[in-house]
């Protein structure tokens, strides 16, 4: 059953709002734990709200959102309105950006840290969450000035779910995040896609990137984690290398509709959802 009563918290490149009836029916029936290497917007995650989860990301910024909302949520919504109280206006937004890579430059990961985080998703071009060679954030300003940034029932309700279950939040690569993984447990791998063309890459959620041979790197993990046992779905694009890298494997290809491009005319395409079950 999907639950409707949580949703992401950020606007998030390749979110899996729009899929999760898709993602779900396309789930095994029965599993033990659930791990999730790329957990991003966490649409997913909120919809089936299992109780023994594991979630990772490599963006300690992402991480350390989520990480603060477990632990106090109440703290997060009021840095969070703080910001909201002052008018945004471009010089503002400049403002708070800069201090948002402060704490990056510094490695302050904390309660304003993560509600700048927030504040910069609705108040950034088009929601993106993007970083330069550095490690630091440089999407531009919005142009919007009246912006309420948090719902905060939606906030105070994952922040219950992530305190009153069993989920582990880690911030680790994604082959070191799967040694845990054992026989029965379910791996849904969301990773930043192989592009459609050279054009159409964007991997820059962190400074690192995440290159062609992450790609393989990330294909013979899926073939190691089917030799023990696990169950394993992972959603990519609709294109030649990913057929040959997933050789072997259930692939299903899907019509989705891609919220974050500049260009409307291209907000449509095929990705694939791919099962070893």
């Amino acid at each position: 059953m999907i639950n409707n009563k949580m949703a992401p918290i950020l606007k998030w490149a390749g979110g899996k709002g729009q899929l999760i009836d898709l993602i779900v029916e396309n789930m095994p029936r029965t599993y033990n734990r659930y791990f999730e290497p790329f957990i991003g917007g966490s649409a997913v995650l909120l919809a089936l709200m299992p109780k023994n989860a594991y979630i990772n990301d490599i963006n300690k910024q992402l991480i350390n959102l989520y990480k603060q909302i477990k632990k106090s949520p109440n703290k997060v919504l009021e840095y969070v309105e703080n910001l909201d109280n002052e008018l945004c206006n471009k010089e503002k937004y400049y403002e708070n950006r800069d201090r948002f890579n402060e704490k990056i430059l510094k490695k302050e990961l904390d309660v304003e840290c993560a509600a700048l985080m927030i504040w910069l998703n609705k108040h950034c071009f088009n929601g993106l969450y993007r970083v330069n060679g550095k490690g630091l954030f440089n999407v531009p300003y919005n142009n919007k000035k009246n912006v309420k940034s948090v719902d905060e029932k939606n906030i105070s309700a994952i922040g219950t779910y992530l305190k009153e279950n069993n989920i582990e939040i880690c911030c680790k690569d994604f082959e070191e995040f799967c040694e845990n993984v054992k026989k029965g447990d379910f791996v849904y791998f969301d990773s930043p896609y192989i592009s459609e063309s050279d054009t159409a890459k964007f991997t820059d959620y962190t400074k690192e990137g995440f290159s062609m041979e992450d790609h393989k790197r990330l294909a013979k993990l899926y073939r190691k984690l089917d030799k023990i046992g696990a169950k394993v779905m992972l959603s990519n694009n609709d294109v030649k290398l990913v057929y040959e890298l997933y050789k072997g494997y259930n692939i299903k290809p899907i019509e989705v509709k891609r919220m974050i491009n500049r260009n409307a005319l291209k907000r449509f395409g095929r990705e694939v959802i791919i099962t070893n079950y």
